[in-house]
């Protein structure tokens, strides 16, 4: 009777593990996807950024301290 109780114990326990396991990956997948959103959305606004400071005339250089400081 105790081994049957054991038995029962672990297959319930792998049982959770199981379905933990099921949600960790819909999470990770979901952040994924996240990720490859932030970043498309992150080039975008890149290469705005990049035409707004050629349409003006000016670039990163332009916007450094002289060498005096």
């Amino acid at each position: 009777m105790l081994t049957e109780e054991r038995l029962m114990e672990l297959e319930i326990k792998l049982s959770y593990q199981e379905d933990l396991l099921q949600e960790l990956n819909s999470i990770v997948a979901s952040q994924q996807k996240q990720i490859s959103q932030l970043e498309g959305t992150l080039l975008v606004l890149y290469e705005r950024m990049k035409s707004i400071s050629v349409e003006d005339g000016t670039n990163q250089t332009d916007n450094q301290p002289p060498p005096h400081y």
